[in-house]
């Protein structure tokens, strides 16, 4: 079956390239590669490639950059399925039915809960202690399709959202493989979502990591857990932003260990 399955991959970040992995060692690869173009980033604003095309290329698998995807159909090989993970940009509706199983999705909440840019951050904001995996049929509406398989997963109460993300990559990328076949073979009849279930995420701003110092200490937790990458929490004194870089919770107190000051070094704090 893993040879016989003709893909095209969409995705960008690392965690597009970490499934990318799983499902090779599986020995699922794709035929072809659809990755966002190489971006300035840094204060040096340096030329750095995606995370998926530096796995096409150490994998000899040719992949395509394009600043757009209109008119993308004439470049791309006919195939059985598109997979598309953290790809970045809307894909029109023509391509996302081009192949003949269509387009799947890999999501990191149990649709219809958390629709949107940032399910794993929302989880744990929302003080939840479950989330999990979705693999959904793609339709031209934002992560309303059909569902194909899910996982639950166990939010751990001190973990961040790296963490927990980390996690549900290696619950996704699993899913998937053993999903692929199933779906393939018309043994699996997708669900459609309970639209009165859904619930909404958005993109996350440098603002939202702005706290309250005084605010419910479980609150500042959870948002320190789910900000622990970016953009962190801080609050500000005397007109300087202070990071927050360690708390912990204890006895329903939130205690803030270390700090970086605005044009500072990371610092024990003293309130």
């Amino acid at each position: 079956m893993n040879q016989k399955l003709n893909f095209v991959f969409f995705g960008t970040p690392e965690v597009a390239s970490e499934t990318l992995e799983i499902l090779k060692q599986a020995g699922f690869l794709p035929a072809f590669i659809i990755t966002s173009p190489d971006k300035p980033k840094g204060r040096k604003m340096l030329i750095i490639p995606p995370p998926v095309k530096i796995w096409a290329e150490r994998n000899d698998v040719p992949y395509l950059q394009p600043e757009k995807l209109t008119r993308l159909e004439t470049k791309l090989p006919s195939c059985d399925l598109f997979v598309v993970v953290a790809y970045g940009q809307i894909i029109p509706e023509k391509i996302l039915n081009m192949p003949k199983l269509g387009s799947i999705n890999i999501h990191y909440s149990l649709l219809p809960k958390y629709r949107g840019a940032s399910p794993v951050e929302s989880a744990i904001l929302g003080g939840k202690t479950e989330t999990g995996v979705t693999i959904q049929k793609m339709k031209y509406e934002m992560d309303a399709g059909d569902i194909i398989a899910q996982e639950k997963a166990v939010i751990l109460p001190d973990e961040t959202a790296p963490e927990l993300r980390k996690r549900l990559i290696k619950i996704g990328g699993n899913l998937l493989v053993k999903t692929l076949p199933d779906f393939a073979f018309g043994k699996i009849r997708p669900a459609p979502q309970d639209e009165t279930q859904a619930t909404f995420c958005k993109k996350i701003k440098k603002e939202d990591g702005l706290i309250d110092l005084i605010d419910d200490a479980q609150k500042n937790y959870n948002k320190f857990r789910a900000y622990a990458f970016w953009p962190r929490i801080f609050f500000f004194k005397n007109g300087k932003r202070i990071i927050i870089t360690k708390v912990k919770l204890t006895d329903e107190k939130f205690i803030i260990e270390k700090v970086i000051p605005e044009g500072g070094k990371e610092i024990n704090y003293k309130n």
